[in-house]
Parts: structure tokens; sequence; C-alpha cells
């Protein structure tokens, strides 16, 4: 259980809110690369830590994320005329390029002292694995932007799903995290089967356990942590464990366990205190699922199941249109989609969960972990320390990799996936 105190530090990202600080010190994803393909095309608007921004692509291509509201009178950017490399505000013509520079006032004479000496809040921006990503502590980041985990190679397919979460990060978060609660919540679309390992097929994840209750095991790391959770197989129970790793990349990264098609990541990230943007990654260097497909897999179309700020039509509000006749008639949970199944639980707890009145038990100690990591973490922020896991030595994101698979019971789970890295001691 956390008190009010400690909650509040894991959960609130908005103002001087420490976590908020963790946050600021990571490349942060503000959206899709897919939003703004267009040169000249269509502004996005965008909100991370509860800030307001505005995404855009100019005539020569180069990205810009600026502060959405027009520091003239303050209307929004994104209503904003795209063109001649520059975004100009409807309300009084003013215009800005992707730097925030000023380039041309309308309505202020040319002799205004405004023209030289304003200049709009505007943020270092790269693209990369189908992102755009923004950088909000400063004009000039400590580190160079590194390629994310499901980017090894520029051949890798990669295919993304995003949609809004009405709720905090930090359970959407822990949902990632928890590898007990598929055997259950997602038993319709991961039955058990006699394969191998985790199977993509016929539209389902075949899955070799009938196991419940996993017994985990978790090492920390330089970068966050990484833990075992380990079930009995179907076969060669009493020699042979089923594991499934996740790896938790701090602050917002989570590294789940794969499937003979596609390897998977997620990030969940803070939109503000009560709102957060779920990402959901398949990709493969050589293999791998289609954009359209993965999307239709998870019931997250846009246009179908999303509307265009990827807010979804199945929702708390219409119970997630939950089919108790097709619950009575095998589906577990009545609601279409993984991601929705998780969503229904994430929002359900209110907007900020209160972990006051919680009973965690041994298959939540992964969430344990987190909680503990995660309000060290702005502990020390708030006392003058840098942000986690972005100190060196750490590794480089291409080179981690979650695993699943059945293995001896004297294998190494550590070893399993591809360059762990050495164990450090706890901070708190």
């Amino acid at each position: 259980m956390l008190t009010p105190l400690e909650n509040d530090l894991l959960c609130r990202v908005e103002g001087e809110a420490p976590m908020g600080g963790v946050m600021r010190g990571h490349w942060l994803p503000v959206c899709l690369a897919e939003e703004v393909t267009e040169p000249d095309g269509a502004p996005r608007h965008a909100r991370l830590l509860g800030e307001d921004l505005v995404v855009f692509r100019d005539t020569r291509g180069r990205l810009g994320v600026l502060a959405e509201h027009c520091p003239h009178r303050g209307a929004s950017l994104a209503f904003g005329r795209n063109e001649e490399c520059g975004l100009r505000c409807l309300y009084h013509g003013w215009k800005f390029d992707v730097d925030g520079a000023v380039m041309d006032m309308a309505s202020e004479p040319d002799s205004s002292p405004l023209r030289q000496n304003l200049k709009h809040r505007a943020y270092p921006v790269r693209e990369s694995g189908g992102f755009v990503w923004v950088w909000m502590d400063g004009e000039r980041p400590p580190r160079p932007f590194e390629t994310p985990t499901w980017a090894p190679t520029p051949e890798t397919t990669i295919s993304i799903v995003k949609m809004h979460v009405a709720c905090n990060w930090a359970q959407v978060l822990e949902g990632s995290i928890d590898s007990a609660h598929s055997s259950s919540l997602h038993s319709t679309n991961m039955p058990v089967a006699q394969v191998a390992g985790s199977t993509a097929e016929g539209g389902l994840w075949l899955r070799p356990s009938n196991d419940k209750a996993p017994r985990l095991e978790i090492e920390e790391t330089s970068y966050g942590f990484q833990y075992a959770a380990l079930r009995r197989p179907l076969v060669n129970a009493e020699t042979h464990d089923y594991v499934r790793t996740t790896i938790f990349i701090a602050p917002f990264t989570v590294l789940i366990p794969p499937n003979n098609r596609y390897k998977l990541s997620q990030m969940l990230v803070p939109v503000d205190d009560v709102n957060s943007m779920f990402y959901w990654i398949a990709w493969h260097e050589s293999g791998g699922i289609g954009q359209d497909e993965w999307r239709a897999f998870c019931h997250a179309t846009p246009g179908v199941d999303l509307d265009a700020d990827y807010r979804k039509h199945r929702n708390l509000e219409n119970r997630f249109l939950q089919d108790r006749e097709a619950m009575k008639s095998g589906d577990f949970t009545g609601i279409l989609g993984i991601p929705a199944q998780d969503m229904s639980m994430w929002e359900s707890m209110g907007p900020i969960a209160d972990r006051g009145r919680e009973h965690l038990g041994a298959s939540d100690l992964a969430i344990k972990q987190f909680r503990r990591q995660m309000i060290a973490a702005a502990r020390r922020y708030a006392a003058g320390g840098g942000a986690i896991g972005a100190q060196e030595p750490r590794p480089r994101p291409v080179d981690l990799a979650s695993f699943e698979g059945i293995v001896s019971k004297d294998t190494d789970w550590r070893a399993l996936g591809r360059a762990p890295q050495p164990a450090v001691a706890a901070a708190f």
C-alpha cells in the first residue's frame, strides 16, 4: 500500500511535480510520424506532461514542435496555416518557423520591437522508429538521441497501435509489467494449446501453459529492471519452465514477451495527471505484422475503433460495449481487443488509483518493484539528482530484448534474450 504522498509522487507529472521532471530527462514520443507526413499539411495538436503542443512539418519537410498557444493572444496554432516554411496564427497572422523564430507579424508595423525580440517556445525534435520525439527540458539535450529498441535496422517492419487512456500513466504502466493478468483477462485471446511457445495463429496467441499463478523473479538494472514469470508448461513440467521475461526501461517503456511472428513493446506516456497515451509496437527485423493487420487484431483502427484523436469508441461511459451473451458462450471478458480489455480495468480504477486500499500478493512483485524504484527516482530528482535511466553506464535500447519460451529448470533466465546488463544495487 502507498500513502497519499507516495501515490502523488508516483503519479503526478504536471507543473513542478518531480515525476514530470524525471520524464523530462528523456526524449518523449509526441505523436506518430504518420500524423505529420505531409509538408505544409495540417498541424497536429498534442499534449505531454500537462503542456499543450503543436506539431507540424514545414514546406522543406522539417519537423517543428511549438507551444500550442500563440504568444500574442493565446489562440491555438493548431488551427494555423502551415505554409511557406512556417506556421501562421489565424487570429492576427503572426507566423513562426520550426525553431520558434518570428517570420511575420501581420498586425504589427515593421518597426515593432516585437519582431526582433520575440521568440516562441520551440522544442528539439527527432523522427525515428515511426514516432516524432521531443525534448522538453531546455533547448539543448545533454546527450544524443538514441534509436528505440524496435528500430534496430532500416528494414525492420514496425507497426504501431495508438490509443488514448482516460487515467494516470502509472496504473497503465503497471498493467504492462503485470505478467500474471494475461492468464485471466486475456485468456480468450491467449488460449492454452500444445505449442512450443507463444504462437500467433488464426487471430489468437496460443500459449503452452495453463498455470495462472506464475513465480516471479526480479533483477534491478541500470535502466530499470527485468523480471521473469515462471510457469508450469503443459509438457515436461518436472524438468522445464515456461519463461516469459519483461523489461522495464525507465521511465515509461516496457518490452513484453514476444510471439513467434513479432516482438512487442509498449510506451505508456503521461498526457497529464489523469490521461495517458498508450502505444503498442509490434516489430521484427525479417518478418513481423503489417500495420493494418496489427491494428485490426487489436481492434484499434482509426476511423473504425478510434476517433481522429485516438479516443476509443468502446470506453468506460458505454462499459466498453461489453457483450454478456458472448461471455455466456465462453468469451472471458465480452470485450473486443486486448488493449480495450486492459483499459477497462485501468480506467475502472479511477483517474488516479487509490493505492492505499490495495492488498498486493506474490504475483504483484513487479508492481512493488516499479513503485519502489520510481518513487525513489522522484525523490532523487526532487533532491537535485538526475533522471533515472539517463546516467551511464547503460545499454543501448536496441541491445535489450524480452524472451518467451520453454527452457530447462537449470537455465538462468537472466541470460535469455539479448545482452542483459549487470544488476545494480537498489537505491532505496
